[in-house]
């Protein structure tokens, strides 16, 4: 059993709130999560069986009283009927812990939550695995924080790109001599053909296949619409509406531009980052781990990976991470930047063994606006934590992906 990041989270939500929500895409261990680790007297449903799900949008009262909490439904967007019920029961008996609830598709679980739920439920998004999950390596982690750098072990550059080849979705891992390719296959044809559809109403699922297979050429790069749009023969519009269904569905998050209205020829575009690089990789056609690591868009999947996994380790926290990059019209580009204690950490992420100062020129930029600037630098894949000036320094890979209390 591979140990979730999310797992004390989880347990402290139940423990606080009447309510507990997992949200994230098919096939990252939600439902695993859950199951492992709910109480024994608690009664497990699924809607993804359709006489279930039928019973519980006809008549969701009667529905919630066959089946008592301390309850587990799963895929519970299928009927947001329930919600309003859930909430007069949790208000009435005012327990913790009353219902688990998981789902893969957030636009229609958080409207619903926000409506229903407000104030009463505890929130985690889960993703694929992160490096430290799939290495077992979860005890004394601690979030990525630029004001507390670690030493941590060097990690091999060929085993990293193999993993980040692979990508985290737990059934390669469970499942021994799993092909990865079939696996990837079935999983894009299951989120086609099931959660697409029930979204937005795609007449040619064809074509939005090669609408994500077009959003992967571009992963790590500034989201254009209407290069998309022209791409694969459709609208503008018709591609905001579909990057939206891979937003809510968790396929890829936007890394938002940094913004300051003293900061000037600031681009508002903001940055694709596919949160599963092994599904990135596969839609984007490479064959092997070798072939990617050599290749010219290796930089780009490096520090989607980098990025893909901060997200990660915040919201296995239930928190959402305040980062965003900084891009401007003469093509100044800073790949990453927290927002921490009203200071501004920014890094770039640099597939290199030999980091240098020049790299780090256009944090200056940063300093022509409004908020301070606090220690950066550069990740990268040198062996050695270590200054590279007075406020910058060289920071491994590995210090980020193993981010922890102390050296051991």
């Amino acid at each position: 059993m591979i140990e979730r990041e999310a797992l004390n989270t989880v347990k402290n939500i139940s423990e606080t709130f009447r309510v507990l929500l997992v949200t994230g895409p098919r096939q990252v261990g939600k439902t695993t999560l859950l199951k492992q680790n709910m109480p024994k007297n608690m009664n497990y449903v699924t809607l993804d069986d359709k006489i279930l799900r039928q019973k519980a949008k006809e008549d969701p009262k009667l529905f919630l009283k066959e089946h008592p909490y301390p309850l587990l439904i799963d895929e519970v967007q299928y009927a947001p009927e329930l919600f309003p019920y859930i909430k007069m029961i949790v208000d009435e008996k005012n327990e913790r812990g009353m219902y688990w609830l998981t789902g893969s598709q957030q636009f229609v679980l958080m409207k619903n939550v926000t409506e229903s739920l407000a104030g009463r439920v505890g929130i985690v998004n889960l993703n694929s695995l992160t490096y430290r999950e799939i290495n077992q390596n979860i005890k004394d982690k601690v979030l990525f924080n630029p004001t507390n750098l670690k030493k941590t072990p060097e990690i091999n550059v060929n085993e990293l790109f193999e993993l980040i080849f692979k990508g985290g979705y737990p059934e390669l891992y469970n499942i021994p001599n799993m092909n990865r390719k079939k696996f990837f296959e079935g999983y894009v044809k299951t989120y086609i053909s099931r959660d697409v559809k029930e979204q937005v109403d795609v007449k040619d699922l064809l074509l939005f296949r090669k609408f994500i297979i077009a959003m992967a050429s571009r992963n790590g790069e500034q989201l254009n619409y209407t290069n998309i749009a022209n791409d694969i023969g459709v609208s503008d519009n018709t591609v905001r509406t579909w990057v939206d269904v891979l937003v809510t569905s968790g396929i890829i998050y936007l890394l938002e531009p940094y913004m300051n209205s003293k900061l000037k020829r600031v681009t508002h575009m903001p940055k694709i980052v596919f949160m599963d690089t092994g599904l990135c990789a596969y839609l984007a056609g490479w064959d092997s781990a070798r072939e990617l690591q050599l290749s010219e868009t290796s930089g780009h999947y490096l520090e989607t990976y980098i990025v893909s996994e901060i997200i990660k380790s915040y919201n296995s926290e239930g928190i959402e991470p305040n980062i965003s990059y900084y891009r401007d019209k003469d093509k100044n580009e800073i790949d990453l930047i927290i927002f921490k204690n009203n200071k501004l950490y920014p890094f770039e992420i640099k597939k290199t063994a030999s980091p240098t100062k020049e790299m780090i020129k256009k944090f200056e930029k940063l300093k022509l606006g409004t908020k301070e600037l606090g220690e950066g630098g550069i990740i990268c894949l040198y062996d050695t934590l270590m200054h590279l000036d007075e406020n910058n320094f060289i920071i491994p890979v590995s210090s980020v992906l193993n981010a922890k209390n102390n050296e051991k």
